[in-house]
Parts: C-alpha cells; sequence; structure tokens
C-alpha cells in the first residue's frame, strides 16, 4: 500500500500542477470541470456519514459489513473540503448571479449573493468536519445519530442547491437537494459494496443487493418526480433548465443515465439469480459510480464550450482519484466494526 500511496501522490502533484496551469489559461474550462467532479466526489464522505449515522439508529449486519468501507469514505472528506474553495475561487467564471453588471435580475439576490455564499460554504465545512470526525471517532454514535443526521440532510440539500442548481439562478425545484442527497447515499452504498461485496457471504450480499436496489428506486422516484412536476407545469423558466441537458449529445447522455442508472440495475437487481453472483453485483455498483459522476456532468457541463474541457475534466478526475487513496487508505482508517453489547441491536438483520 505504500508504494500505491506513492503512486498516488505523484498522481496528485503532476494533475494539481496541470489544473494551476489551466485555471491561469484557460479558467472558463477548468472550474466547470472541477465543479462537476468535486460535486461527484463530495457525495462519498456524505452519503458515508448518512449511513452510518444511519446504522447506529438502526443496527444491522449491513453496517456491519459495509462499516470500513464507510470509514474510507468519511476519510476522504478533507479531499472534497477544497473542493468548495476552488469553487468559491471559480465562482465567477460558474454563476451568473455574481455579475455586477446588472444582466441578471434576481428575486432571490437575498440568497443568492457573495457573503451569504461564503457564509454558508463556512457553515458546510464545518459542520461536515465535525459530523465526520464523531464519526471516524466511533463513540456514541447512536446519541448524536438523530441530530447528525438533521444537519447532514439540511447541509447536504442545500449544498447542492448553492453548488449546482443555482448555475442557473432562475431555475427552481423543492426535490433538487433530495435527490442529490438521495444520489449521495446511493453512491457511498454503491462504493461500499465496491470495497466489500467480495468479503460478504451470500446471505449477506443478497441483503445488500436488495438494500441496493432500494437506494436505487428511491433515487430514481425523486428525479423522475422532478422531471414530472416541471413537465406539468411548464413553465418557460423551469423548462429552459431541462432544455440543454436534453438536446443534442446531452440528450443522449440523458437516455444513457435512464437506462444505465436506473433500468439496467434494476433489472440486474432485481433478478433473484443474479443477486448472489458476486462480479455481477460488484459490477452493477461499479455502474452506479460510474453514472453518478457523469449525472454530474450532466447537471454542470450543458451549455458551456466543449472545445477544451475533456483535459481539465481529467485532469481533477485524476486529483481527486488520486488524493482520495492518499486520504482513505492512511494508517488507521481501516478498522473493522466493533459490535456494540445491546439487546436491541440483536434483533436487527
Amino acid at each position: 500500500m505504500n508504494r500505491a500511496r506513492r503512486v498516488a501522490l505523484l498522481v496528485a502533484a503532476v494533475a494539481l500542477a496541470g489544473m494551476v496551469a489551466s485555471a491561469i489559461r484557460m479558467p472558463a474550462a477548468l472550474f466547470p470541470a472541477w465543479l462537476a467532479v468535486g460535486a461527484a466526489w463530495l457525495g462519498w464522505p456524505l452519503g458515508s456519514m448518512a449511513l452510518l449515522l444511519v446504522h447506529a439508529l438502526t443496527g444491522g449486519r449491513w453496517g456491519e459489513i459495509l462499516h470500513p468501507a464507510l470509514r474510507t469514505g468519511i476519510a476522504t472528506l478533507p479531499v472534497g473540503l477544497p473542493a468548495l474553495g476552488g469553487v468559491m475561487l471559480g465562482a465567477r467564471y460558474l454563476y451568473p448571479w455574481l455579475h455586477p453588471d446588472g444582466t441578471v435580475v434576481l428575486t432571490n439576490g437575498f440568497y443568492l449573493n457573495a457573503p451569504a455564499a461564503l457564509a454558508r460554504a463556512a457553515l458546510y465545512g464545518v459542520a461536515w468536519g465535525v459530523l465526520g470526525l464523531i464519526c471516524l471517532r466511533g463513540r456514541d454514535l447512536g446519541r448524536v445519530a438523530p441530530a447528525g443526521l438533521i444537519v447532514l440532510g439540511f447541509t447536504s440539500g442545500f449544498a447542492a442547491i448553492d453548488l449546482t442548481e443555482s448555475l442557473d439562478p432562475h431555475f427552481s425545484s423543492s426535490a433538487y437537494g433530495l435527490v442529490a442527497s438521495a444520489g449521495a447515499v446511493l453512491l457511498a452504498f454503491a462504493v461500499g459494496i465496491v470495497l466489500a461485496g467480495m468479503q460478504a457471504s451470500t446471505a449477506e450480499l443478497r441483503d445488500l443487493v436488495r438494500l441496493l436496489l432500494g437506494l436505487t428506486v428511491l433515487w430514481a422516484y425523486l428525479d423522475f418526480m422532478q422531471f414530472l412536476i416541471v413537465w406539468q407545469s411548464n413553465l418557460p423558466v423551469e423548462a429552459a433548465w431541462y432544455g440543454p441537458r436534453l438536446r443534442g449529445g446531452w440528450g443522449m447522455v440523458a437516455l444513457c443515465l435512464v437506462g444505465l442508472h436506473f433500468i439496467a440495475p434494476f433489472v440486474l437487481l432485481a433478478i433473484p439469480s443474479l443477486q448472489v453472483r458476486r462480479p455481477v453485483v460488484v459490477a452493477v455498483a461499479a455502474l452506479l459510480v460510474g453514472m453518478e459522476v457523469v449525472r454530474n456532468f450532466w447537471l454542470v457541463l450543458p451549455g458551456r464550450t466543449s472545445a477544451h474541457m475533456v483535459l481539465p475534466v481529467l485532469l481533477s478526475l485524476a486529483f481527486f482519484g488520486s488524493a482520495s487513496v492518499l486520504a482513505a487508505f492512511r494508517p488507521g482508517m481501516q478498522v473493522p466494526f466493533a459490535p456494540c453489547r445491546d439487546a436491541r441491536r440483536d434483533a436487527h438483520v
């Protein structure tokens, strides 16, 4: 693992140098790519924290199996938090509501303004950092889990609104934060299966598959309801948000998301004979992880010039991936689950 960490450190350094050069030469291409990858990457530690806190309340074998993988996800939070800093640095290339020329007239300017955005970003960083430390310590999680889940739910939902929904300051959706939160939990659970699925027994694997199937259906339901409400209301402001994301090449990406983020995983995970085939289950989980990243590209990049976008995207992926290896697999992170001597937990399977 030491060799892998050295390689990851080298890749992270090279990617960071490349991004600094890109920020100087083509900031309009780098910062959208940074936002797309960073917003997806934040879902891993935030979803892992949510699952760990849920398990502290409910118990269950699934949490014991995924416990090391969830700790690994939470350990990548120091990589996700600088993503907020990068977004702040390049905010003027991302958010039209920051332009002082008066071309964008806002009715929600009390919320979409630079001081309020900076204050909320600081609040998110503090809240997530404290929750991450509490989760990694693992002491008395059951006592802090109710309040922790409430804080995590509000901050992750509003962070999604700030980071990606506010790219179009006129678009409004009451389900946007819920969709993002459900996607983060699905992403963290899928990554957990990729990391721990091969060690689970047949019965445990089947239980994990059923939970993964339920999370997939939940995310798809919330995302489809948002689309259905926008389609039914047919308001020009809301329809304009979907327009560039459903035309041309991005329309094909949307179809791929429907097929590979929901239909194919749903069909494969619902077949009983495939629920105990580890290669199939791990492959489906990996597909869900990849599609969540692609979905963030679909949220952020449409409407922007794509001629110089490939290199910044690859550099951002390389940096976040290698930095996550450094953060997640440092000594002391891979700690097995310590069973709690509580009779109430014995009732949960």
